[in-house]
């Protein structure tokens, strides 16, 4: 009994991740880009009594064993990298329809990798994310330019007074080995790990990266319908999880209420 008072507690710091988890996609179901996390869970050690295959005496067997397990643990949070639904944006909105991530240089130097694609122009017209940062390799949009042009493959051409249309750069697409192993540090940005691998940066739609449609915006990947549905089944298990604890107490409450 008080083996189950231990168990069962797992079971509720467990189901309290899980409703953490939950509640944060559900906080970022408007936020540009953003991927759900879904939190995945192992069963701990087990304390065994009687090995399976142990002698039962007379050369015979035991044909099951007699152990039992010690509750649940979290061992992740996976970032589930599907698409999200695309809404129409301002001009100067991207989005990879596919795999990959546009790069950005951070305040310190080092770099950010992000789905979010709402890019805007700075004083010095380059493109940059909602917070200054800015996309990587450069594009710089010349004063003067009347109109912008990105096609699929990243190709970026402005049209200018004259009636006449440059190129001024080639966005590029990161892939990685191990998406998942990305680590969230906010504002819609993701670094490298030792998990994730090193960045594969190349044109968009060559190597498997996606393609880059423009005036687009690429939304949440959270579904309300299906967190919902989640957070049902996490507060159905963190509430029997309790029963179990009420119930190894009152199991308790008998057992030190024996008289001779």
């Amino acid at each position: 009994m008080i083996r189950s008072l231990y168990t069962a507690a797992t079971g509720m710091n467990a189901q309290q991740l899980n409703m953490d988890v939950i509640a944060n996609n559900l906080s970022n179901v408007n936020t540009n880009g953003f991927k759900r996390g879904q939190a995945t869970f192992q069963d701990l050690m087990y304390q065994t009594t009687r090995a399976a295959g142990s002698s039962t005496g007379q050369g015979s067997q035991a044909p099951t064993g007699l152990e039992v397990g010690l509750g649940v643990r979290a061992v992740g949070v996976d970032r589930v990298h599907t698409q999200g639904d695309i809404r129409k944006g301002e001009n100067t909105d991207l989005v990879i329809e596919g795999s990959g991530f546009f790069k950005v240089q951070l305040p310190n130097g080092q770099f950010g990798y992000t789905r979010d694609g709402s890019f805007k122009l700075d004083n010095q017209g380059q493109m940059v994310t909602n917070d200054g940062y800015v996309l990587q390799p450069q594009i710089t949009i010349p004063a003067g330019a009347t109109g912008i042009s990105i096609s699929q493959d990243g190709t970026v051409t402005v049209s200018l007074g004259d009636g006449t249309q440059s190129p001024v750069g080639q966005l590029q697409v990161a892939n990685f080995a191990n998406p998942a192993g990305l680590s969230a540090i906010g504002r819609n940005l993701l670094t490298i790990t030792p998990a994730s691998g090193a960045e594969v940066l190349g044109n968009a739609g060559t190597d498997g990266r996606g393609t880059i449609r423009q005036g687009m915006v690429e939304m949440s990947n959270v579904k309300v319908v299906e967190e919902m549905v989640n957070m049902i089944t996490a507060q159905r298990a963190y509430e029997v999880n309790s029963k179990s604890i009420q119930a190894s107490d009152e199991m308790l409450q008998i057992a030190n209420g024996l008289r001779r």
